[in-house]
């Protein structure tokens, strides 16, 4: 026992301390990284999603295509990068790794996009139940990424006022060892707003 006080007044030191640690954001800082975390599971799940997709669309193409190596092997490799990274829960503290692994992503969506522009000189193709399927398949992946990434964004704008803003700021500087999580950015918004050129 602390000397001098007595049992109702470490009672009441040991009350006002929880207050105060519920005051200070401890566990809405808490429930924040659990969010950003479960979010970030999600967006890893649909890339993962695509990946799984590509051998299959990639073999349907190379059946009518097979003199479109380069765009082929293009595909291959950049789905071997984006799988080559790995995603743990510490991707989400560095913003190096973050920020490779958000550009391995973009090259295999730009690559995919080459792929897909192959079809329209081959109607044979275009016309393919099986790639008809694994098209739509992956324009659903598409869709599905860009709603997790959204609910990311969200989820870290959300975590990141948190632990900038006072007083939940010494709580997840010195208490919890929080720092900002990265989000994804557009490195070029002038070539994302136009379209990519697409050469054989």
């Amino acid at each position: 026992m602390i000397r001098g006080w007595g049992k109702d007044s470490l009672i009441t030191a040991a009350l006002g301390g929880v207050l105060v640690l519920t005051g200070c954001g401890y566990n809405d800082l808490q429930g924040l990284d659990e969010d950003t975390k479960a979010a970030w599971s999600e967006v890893v799940n649909q890339y993962q999603r695509r990946a799984d997709l590509i051998p299959n669309l990639v073999a349907t193409v190379k059946g009518y295509a097979e003199h479109e190596r380069e765009t082929l092997e293009g595909v291959v490799s950049a789905r071997s990068k984006a799988t080559g990274i790995q995603i743990t829960p510490e991707t989400l503290k560095n913003p190096d790794t973050f920020k490779e692994f958000q550009q391995a992503q973009a090259g295999l969506t730009t690559a995919l996009g080459r792929l897909i522009a192959i079809a329209e000189n081959y109607p044979n193709l275009k016309a393919d139940q099986n790639f008809l399927d694994l098209q739509s398949q992956l324009e659903g992946t598409e869709n599905r990424i860009a709603v997790a990434r959204k609910r990311y964004i969200d989820r870290v704008a959300e975590y990141n006022k948190m632990v900038r803003y006072f007083p939940t700021n010494l709580t997840a500087k010195f208490l919890l060892q929080m720092e900002e999580k990265p989000n994804f950015t557009v490195a070029d918004e002038k070539a994302v707003a136009q379209p990519p050129e697409v050469k054989f």
